[in-house]
């Protein structure tokens, strides 16, 4: 990823309508008054030459008069269609307020309705009945691009809502925007994917507006050979790139997660990214304890893809920070999923990944359980004592008053994390594990939630465990040093760097982690932090030292700024 050389006006080869409906290089209102003349605007634009923040205060006054978030959802859309330059900087004024419309929670109904709210196309399409096109299909896109980005998606699952077929070009495209708003990668730059197999959801098969592949989703090696043939073009022409898999189904996430991680920089936000923050928010909580991660005990309720990730993140920040073996570090984790305790008698119900985290049942031997002999919770919770409690589980109010009273009887500062999005479906509401704990609790959530009002009179600021607090710094910090992969341990070198950030480290009462306000500040640390550690292992393939990190960041990032424009038939021609 080269950084970015002196501010010089660009060559447009581009000419009237040919310029305005570029939203690269469109800037509505904004051209000079020697830009309109250069490049036959004069009589496209009215009189008046307008300012980027007079742009932006005119959109955003037309963004107030749609009332619902899905219609800010479209309005924002078509916005990005018509001018990238306009929509990150109305974006960047506004981010903590926009960021809920853009991205979780509007962006799932905005998914769940793509059918019926298509008016364009973004990104590729790269449909399994025409795989045999597929190399012909890719280079059509991507010919003559500097992409450093790809962004994919086989949407099985969802942001929560599960398979949502072609639609998740949606969340590929939500995800790259963040790359961009509050990471700083170009948005030329960037590819977003939708791989589509298929899909199980019926409503959507039996929808005639549905514009995916009608087909129910293909699996096993039909699968695995299509997916593996768009990774190799990636890897063929964009070898320095950063592949980055979002919303894959449980059973594909960290297997292809697997398959790729040494053969190219690859990532994995639900695995990596939810682990990542997670522990991230953990590590400020053992802060204010004075206590180690290695003296935690987790129980995880939701062993699915997000849960599983956040227990690998937790045992490999045991390993790589306090020195834990990773044997003795898998017995600091109990998990909990559909079959109760995962536990090895569960035998084949025990899925790929969770057999590393599963409990001998001699630890259980008078345990109580269900009827069909399943260990539930509450059972977890009073025998355990855990001083650490995850919800991934999209159960709300799964954890109840006498979980947590449970929970607080044993531990002093109990670090309660319900982090299942959206928020009604969320474990518990913080305001009642607050008056459960007598205002003791540690909290970060995976919504946004107002403060509790503490015994002491004060407020307790909610910590949000949101992703796009890391990921895009992860993501920048691996491609601006042209990372061979993405390791482990430069995830925890951006993960520590996020920890120390917490204001909670300042004073207790205030949240675990940053506020989404600071994301484009905090993620900037983290690529920081990141490309600082691919030099020092070896990982990075540049030629510039751990010491110019910081300014060659700085220089790199992307900024919603118009830049001057000239004229010149042999320049750029889209």
């Amino acid at each position: 990823m080269a950084t970015k050389a002196a501010s010089k006006a660009l060559r447009l080869a581009l000419r009237g309508d040919s310029l305005l409906t570029h939203p690269h290089y469109n800037k509505g209102t904004a051209f000079t008054d020697k830009e309109r003349k250069a490049f036959g605007l004069t009589g496209r634009l009215p009189y008046r030459v307008n300012t980027l923040e007079q742009q932006c205060m005119r959109a955003y006054d037309q963004l107030k008069t749609r009332e619902t978030p899905i219609r800010k959802n479209t309005f924002l859309h078509s916005m990005k269609d018509q001018n990238w330059v306009l929509y990150y900087a109305l974006l960047q004024r506004h981010l903590k307020e926009l960021i809920p419309v853009i991205y979780t929670p509007t962006q799932a109904e905005a998914i769940s309705q793509y059918s019926h709210l298509f008016r364009r196309s973004e990104g590729l399409y790269l449909t399994y009945a025409n795989e045999a096109t597929m190399e012909e299909d890719f280079l059509e896109q991507t010919r003559g691009r500097d992409l450093q980005l790809f962004v994919c998606s086989d949407a099985e699952a969802i942001l929560g809502i599960g398979d949502q077929g072609v639609g998740g070009i949606g969340i590929a495209t939500a995800k790259a925007a963040l790359y961009t708003l509050v990471g700083g990668i170009n948005p030329s730059q960037a590819l977003s994917i939708t791989l589509d197999v298929g899909t199980d959801n019926e409503g959507l098969l039996n929808d005639d507006l549905y514009v995916g592949w009608p087909h129910n989703r293909i699996r096993g090696e039909d699968y695995d050979r299509f997916i593996d043939k768009f990774v190799q073009l990636v890897r063929k022409y964009y070898p320095n790139s950063l592949l980055h898999f979002e919303d894959f189904g449980v059973n594909n996430a960290k297997r292809l997660l697997d398959v790729y991680h040494d053969k190219h920089a690859v990532f994995n936000d639900d695995v990596q990214g939810t682990g990542a923050v997670t522990l991230a928010a953990v590590m400020s909580a053992v802060g204010v304890t004075k206590s180690r991660l290695a003296n935690q005990r987790f129980v995880v309720y939701g062993a699915g893809t997000a849960g599983l990730g956040i227990a690998r993140q937790m045992r490999h920040g045991m390993v790589t920070i306090d020195d834990v073996p990773t044997e003795q570090a898998n017995k600091a984790f109990w998990l909990i999923d559909r079959y109760g305790l995962i536990k090895d008698s569960l035998g084949a119900k025990i899925r790929r990944g969770q057999e590393e985290f599963a409990r001998p049942d001699a630890e259980w031997t008078g345990a109580a359980t269900n009827e069909k002999g399943e260990v539930g919770l509450l059972e977890v919770v009073k025998r355990v004592k855990p001083t650490v409690l995850i919800g991934c589980s999209t159960q709300n109010g799964a954890f109840t008053e006498e979980v947590i009273r449970e929970m607080g009887k044993h531990v002093e500062r109990p670090i309660i994390m319900p982090l299942s999005n959206p928020s009604t479906l969320v474990e518990v509401e913080p305001k009642d594990a607050n008056d459960w704990t007598e205002g003791r609790a540690l909290m970060a959530t995976g919504s946004p939630f107002p403060p509790c009002h503490q015994p002491n009179g004060k407020e307790y600021i909610i910590g949000e465990c949101n992703n796009a607090l890391i990921y895009p710094g992860l993501g920048f910090g691996s491609m601006i040093t042209n990372a061979r992969t993405m390791t482990d341990t430069m995830i925890i070198a951006g993960t520590r760097r996020l920890a120390s950030l917490a204001p909670a480290l300042r004073d207790p009462d205030l949240p675990l982690l940053p506020d989404f306000a600071d994301a484009p500040k905090v993620n900037y640390e983290v690529a920081v932090a990141v490309a600082e550690q691919a030099i020092e292992e070896g990982s990075a393939r540049v030629g510039w030292k751990k010491e110019e990190v910081r300014e060659r960041v700085k220089e790199a990032q992307w900024q919603p700024v118009y830049e001057d424009y000239e004229y010149d038939p042999e320049g750029i021609q889209g």
